[in-house]
């Protein structure tokens, strides 16, 4: 325990002094070392892919929605490449001063955006987020340690050599970018109680790691716990559109946070739109967890229980209400939802503004499929997490969630009387 302590620790000392660094650094550097890691990360995607199948191979019990996260393939390994450079293009933040305005006392006050200083990731399975979150925290002038699950440690290290290699190339601090190397469970609690060197926890992974940091952390945590997202279909949207977003909500990927895991529909449509999205489910292999009105309305779809109202799946599994309007809709949402992802399919407006105004969530859509919930389908370039509390950061959190600002005072000589 004692040793871990102290490799947590002074990993902590290196990320404090490297931070001090990024904080300064020239955005050029910076847009360099994103551009070099993308290159590093397309020329070395054999060998990640290979310390990847190694992981997959050696994580025969992980359950379905883990071994889809921590699976790799060209196609992710040039997202995560395509994202840094999408980072890169993003206008750097750092230094920005807004709101600079004259008082009475003659000083002038504003705001200047500054780097939160050191941010400590702890993930599970994923290995693109050893990317992602280098990437926005190098662009934001962040230090930033990464602690991933045993499960992908061989595809973390082969991902975090070639952040190195673009760190290196860039002439910026290797310590500004740490992947722990030890898998010991203590690693995780030594990190969360790291205030002096740590100013903010993000975990990513499943409800029972959130809860064990957001318990545990002695610094600022930035979290969800749940992805319970919804899809309500009205009675005036077009069918067109809502079988085509329903479809993709749940089937696209199932073990994310933004899938759809419940699917309300308004009774004035619920026969001829449940009886052209229900066989497409059924193809797919969906289990249908339906209310009366569903289950008398597709002979396939099993009565649901109160639980999986409020359940997340992340499974090829659905939980479909049928209610009487928005208004139903709403209370459904807010009495289950997580406050994640919540999305409307109608051509009326006001009901469209409506919902927009209503529905407390971190993202609010109108027709459109919740799978965009995304840090990088909002422009964003990656994201370190997805934030369903309301200080600091909400919803997909990119550059900007990884700065804070400080007030700045420009004055000629003014002393208060």
């Amino acid at each position: 325990m004692i040793e871990v302590r102290d490799y947590i620790h002074a990993i902590g000392r290196r990320a404090r002094d490297a931070s001090r660094a990024m904080a300064l650094a020239p955005t050029a550097r910076k847009n360099r070392a994103l551009t070099c890691i993308a290159e590093t990360l397309e020329a070395q995607g054999g060998a990640i892919l290979k310390a990847n199948a190694i992981d997959l191979a050696e994580g025969t019990g992980l359950n379905p929605a883990l071994r889809d996260r921590l699976a790799l393939d060209e196609v992710r390994v040039r997202a995560m490449a395509e994202g840094l450079r999408q980072i890169a293009a993003l206008r750097d933040p750092i230094g920005e001063v807004t709101g600079l305005c004259y008082q009475p006392s003659g000083i002038q006050v504003g705001r200047m955006r500054v780097p939160l200083g050191v941010i400590g990731i702890i993930y599970e399975s994923r290995p693109d987020v050893t990317a992602e979150v280098a990437g926005l925290g190098l662009k934001s002038g962040n230090a930033v340690i990464l602690r991933g699950g045993s499960e992908a440690i061989r595809s973390n290290r082969a991902i975090a050599a070639c952040v190195h290699a673009g760190l290196g190339a860039a002439e910026l601090p290797l310590d500004a970018v740490q992947l722990i190397g030890t898998t010991e469970r203590a690693a995780v609690g030594e990190l969360v109680s790291l205030s002096e060197y740590v100013d903010v926890i993000v975990p990513r992974g499943g409800k029972g790691l959130i809860e064990r940091v957001s318990r545990e952390a002695r610094v600022p945590v930035i979290k969800h716990l749940d992805g319970v997202c919804h899809v309500y279909v009205d009675d005036r949207a077009d069918l067109d559109k809502a079988v085509t977003i329903a479809y993709n909500a749940r089937t696209h990927r199932y073990a994310v946070c933004n899938a759809m895991e419940c699917l309300l529909v308004a009774e004035g449509i619920a026969a001829q739109f449940l009886g052209r999205v229900g066989p497409l489910y059924r193809e797919e292999g969906v289990e249908l967890r339906g209310c009366a009105a569903t289950c008398g309305l597709l002979p396939y779809a099993v009565p649901a229980t109160a639980e999986d109202w409020g359940m997340e799946y992340l499974a090829p599994i659905l939980a479909v209400r049928v209610v009487t309007g928005i208004d139903e809709a709403m209370d459904h949402i807010r009495h289950y939802g997580s406050q994640h992802t919540d999305a409307i399919v109608t051509e009326d407006l006001g009901r469209a503004q409506r919902f927009l105004r209503e529905v407390d969530s971190s993202s609010v859509m109108i027709n459109a499929s919740t799978r965009f919930a995304d840090g990088f389908q909002y422009g964003l370039g990656a994201e370190v997490g997805i934030s369903t509390d309301k200080l600091h950061a909400r919803g997909p959190v990119g550059i900007e969630g990884l700065t804070s600002q400080k007030f700045i005072v420009l004055g000629d000589g003014q002393i208060r009387t």
